[in-house]
């Protein structure tokens, strides 16, 4: 106990001195607006190279105060996102190894939200904690019976206006709020016509791509508003997949095809202010073989912007690594997270606790022999943290 209480106060020390902060309940950092940046033709060349210089400057340091105090495992740790059995487990897990975030379940025993838990677990860790649900309404929700039920996402846009939408979203936001929740895995931004009891099937506002923007659009700007981190998913797209990832592999339509329906979404809907999960879908003509979720291709592509959006910087997240066949028929957990962190993904999602030390052991080792480099580390913890509000640069 005497350790634990050191750490918290040397990264106390560490986010003081790197201009941060933090709370219990850690709010998504409210994103700064974009400056643009305009030329002046009298202003002389050299003028624009020092600006770019600076900026450059400024992104490499943002956080390395904070870096600096914290060991390896500890930079690793804030990359992962574990499931947590009750309020028990992951006060021992963020407690012994500060892991970034916890995920509530179906299986979480319940009194961990009825009795107000979250908070106390949040304050074992000396960062703030990422403490993520899996609530979209319909069959997929965590906290339905707690406040009342929402209709299936096919269901809202089949009965509901835009903004009913928002203000339902809203609503569950604040709801989730108070139960200490900072991350909810919604909107499903999936196109899909599947029959309602499918992989997707309801859980898709819409055949209509753009049907699915405007519902989705308004449900995750309820979530921000209610200062709840939305998660787009399943990048590239489930929505005309081939199966369902939960029970073996799964390939979706062809990069060309997803271009022009299932992608058309993160379009307009990737952001600063929101995070986007990969789904564990074969690309042809993008993964060629690997789920997208630990593959390089499909974060560069989200990454870049390649397909059609905007550049994304945020944080990404893999689908569940442990509970779902097209990864865990093949990949033990340890190398299905050292995989995806090394695709560049930020939050490596999976269900149990009980793997933590030995996936931190793997994982220093992996970065020992050059197969993850440090500075992806770094810049991955980076975005983890901005995103918690522990950076405000």
């Amino acid at each position: 106990m005497r350790i634990r209480h050191t750490l918290a106060a040397v990264l106390a020390a560490a986010l003081a001195a790197a201009g941060c902060g933090s709370s219990d309940t850690a709010e998504p950092e409210q994103p700064t607006p974009a400056v643009s940046a305009t030329t002046d033709t009298t202003t002389p060349a050299t003028a624009t190279t020092t600006s770019d210089a600076v900026a450059t400057t400024t992104s490499a340091t943002c956080g390395d105060d904070l870096l600096a105090r914290l060991t390896l495992r500890q930079k690793l740790a804030q990359l992962l996102n574990v499931g947590v059995t009750g309020a028990e487990d992951a006060r021992a897990i963020v407690a012994s190894e500060q892991i970034g975030g916890i995920f509530i379940g179906s299986w979480t025993d319940v009194s961990m939200l009825t009795d107000g838990l979250i908070p106390q677990v949040a304050a074992q860790s000396p960062l703030p904690l990422m403490v993520t649900i899996d609530e979209e309404g319909g069959r997929v929700s965590r906290v339905g019976q707690l406040f009342g039920p929402d209709p299936s996402a096919r269901v809202v846009a089949e009965t509901m206006t835009v903004e009913e939408t928002y203000r339902m979203a809203l609503e569950r936001g604040q709801e989730l709020k108070s139960l200490g929740i900072t991350v909810d895995f919604a909107p499903d931004v999936d196109v899909s016509s599947q029959p309602d009891d499918s992989v997707i099937g309801d859980r898709s506002f819409s055949s209509d791509p753009e049907i699915v923007t405007q519902y989705a659009g308004a449900y995750a700007r309820g979530l921000l508003d209610a200062g709840i981190m939305p998660v787009l998913k399943h990048f590239p797209g489930h929505g005309s997949a081939s199966g369902d990832s939960h029970t073996g592999a799964v390939t979706t339509p062809p990069l060309e095809q997803l271009q022009q329906i299932d992608l058309v979404p993160y379009r307009s809907l990737v952001s600063p202010e929101v995070a986007v999960m990969l789904g564990h879908l074969d690309v042809p003509g993008l993964t060629d073989g690997v789920p997208a979720s630990i593959s390089p291709q499909a974060v560069d592509l989200l990454r870049s912007g390649a397909y059609g959006g905007p550049p994304f910087d945020g944080v990404i997240f893999t689908d569940d690594l442990s509970g779902m066949r097209a990864i865990s028929d093949t990949y033990g957990i340890a190398e299905a997270v050292e995989a995806a962190l090394v695709a560049g993904v930020n939050q490596a999602l999976w269900l149990t606790t009980t793997e933590v030390p030995a996936v931190l052991d793997h994982l220093e080792q992996v970065v020992a022999d050059g197969t993850l480099p440090v500075q992806r580390v770094d810049e991955a913890v980076r975005t983890v943290t901005r995103a918690k509000g522990a950076l405000d640069c």
